[in-house]
């Protein structure tokens, strides 16, 4: 089996999607570990706040299935790829390790770059990872996080009732 962990966020229709969402992983990949949900500013844009955290789960499915997996369930919850880079989203489903593989692609690169540099990302990742090795930077992500900057990407711990 693989280990693999999915990067969750959503700042439109916040409770629904992310919600919505995480069913439909389910549905597709079962069981599922889940970090707390945290709220961050928009990133690269003025937006709403979004509601971030990290699922892992375990899948004997191949790579590119499950990355095909994970855009469909964005474009059944309407995801709107033809705008800018950074911008609102209803279901942000980012693949961000698969094992301990190694993968450098147009439009998929693994582990995925934002872990070193996003909080929203790097602290849900560490809380449920946490003493996984970043293949590359040689460090656990729980080493990771501790010395992440934490003063540049605030995210704050909410509570969502029967979010999760």
């Amino acid at each position: 089996m693989i280990h693999v962990y999915v990067s969750v966020g959503s700042n439109i229709e916040r409770d629904h999607n992310i919600r919505s969402g995480l069913e439909a992983l389910r549905e597709r990949f079962g069981d599922l570990a889940l970090s707390s949900i945290y709220e961050s500013e928009a990133y690269g844009f003025e937006g709403d706040n979004f509601y971030n955290l990290v699922v892992g789960f375990d899948s004997d499915e191949d790579l590119y299935s499950v990355a095909r997996a994970l855009q469909h369930i964005e474009d059944r919850h309407g995801r709107v790829r033809s705008g800018p880079r950074y911008s609102s989203r209803t279901l942000d489903l980012d693949l961000l390790i698969y094992d301990d593989l190694q993968l450098h692609e147009p439009g998929l690169v693994l582990p995925r770059p934002d872990i070193l540099k996003r909080a929203f990302v790097l602290g849900p990742l560490a809380e449920i990872a946490g003493e996984l090795k970043h293949p590359v930077a040689g460090k656990t992500y729980a080493e990771l996080w501790d010395a992440f900057d934490k003063s540049r990407h605030g995210i704050w711990r909410v509570v969502v009732e029967d979010l999760v």
